[in-house]
């Protein structure tokens, strides 16, 4: 990623952290997948990590029997998502968006799945126009607000793609686990286009430890669930919640022994382990992934003190 050509793909790839890949931004996003999801219908966000196919026949037969269930089909673009099944999510997402045209979220995660559906172009139109509709409705939408600038980075408007992540980062909590990934994203982008973000990055809160359960940043995640939904999710008896968070984080790492070479999942394992205050467990995944990817060393080494990932 060292020439000026690859900038916009940079800028895709610091997306996969701040959006929705595998586990993602806060403790109930990191380890549930979505609060909306977990809220809805416990059960099938938990089957996820045991049986993707079972979950997503689950989903596909709930908005077969309702097929004006927008919470349904957003559930089912997610479980597609994380499967891999970009097209397919997007799609779902779609229908999410006709039968709740107000939801800002609906509308950026169907940017996003149109992104990764897309083998040609980084920013198709129909993802500009879903993040345009989803910031018309809510201007400081994160996932919108994040693929927006990489549009103006593909556009070759690195300073505009730079500004509007610095504003983005400026408005994250302290400590919100996309932090990280938001701020490399910069300094890479910056390093790639001889743009010097040192002082204002410098300028900018700096990264703190990630939060702990229940914190600030569970009601600011990207996308973020409505009050109601983290009401709800809350209301599950601590053991469900427990059950499912762990059967996630399972689910994670069993992917990965399959597959060792995601480098980003062994991340989000130590993450999610550090969420937990499974700091031995952080450890030993942050070991097995660098046995498995020394080619990728340093940069597993990065992340992992930026976790506080002791031992490293």
């Amino acid at each position: 990623m060292a020439v000026k050509l690859s900038t916009g793909r940079v800028a895709l790839i610091g997306a996969a952290a701040l959006a929705v890949v595998s586990i993602g931004y806060n403790v109930t996003r990191d380890l549930l997948g979505i609060a909306d999801e977990a809220a809805a219908a416990p059960a099938v966000v938990a089957s996820q990590a045991a049986d993707p196919e079972a979950a997503i026949r689950g989903l596909q037969e709930r908005v077969g029997a309702n097929p004006k269930d927008a919470e349904g089909w957003q559930m089912l673009g997610w479980a597609y998502f994380e499967d891999g099944r970009h097209s397919d999510a997007a799609h779902a997402y779609r229908r999410a968006t006709e039968l709740a045209p107000s939801n800002a979220t609906f509308w950026s995660s169907l940017g996003e799945a149109e992104v990764m559906a897309s083998e040609r172009d980084p920013m198709p139109e129909k993802a500009a126009i879903a993040f345009d509709k989803a910031i018309a409705l809510d201007p400081k939408e994160p996932r919108a607000r994040y693929f927006q600038a990489v549009r103006k980075d593909l556009r070759k408007d690195h300073e505009g793609a730079i500004r509007d992540w610095l504003a983005l980062l400026a408005d994250t909590p302290p400590g919100a686990p996309w932090e990280a990934d938001l701020r490399r994203t910069i300094e890479q982008v910056g390093k790639i286009n001889d743009i010097d973000v040192a002082q204002r990055l410098a300028a900018l809160k700096p990264t703190a430890p990630h939060p702990s359960m229940g914190g600030s940043v569970a009601t600011a995640a990207i996308p973020g669930p409505t009050r109601g939904q983290m009401q709800a999710a809350s209301a599950l008896p601590k053991g469900e919640q427990d059950a499912m968070i762990e059967g996630m984080v399972s689910g994670l790492e069993a992917k990965l022994k399959a597959n060792p070479s995601n480098v980003d999942g062994w991340i989000m394992l130590m993450r999610s382990r550090m969420t937990l205050g499974e700091a031995a467990k952080a450890q030993a995944a942050y070991q097995t992934a660098r046995a498995a990817n020394p080619a990728q060393a340093a940069r597993l080494r990065d992340e992992a003190r930026l976790l506080a990932v002791p031992g490293v």
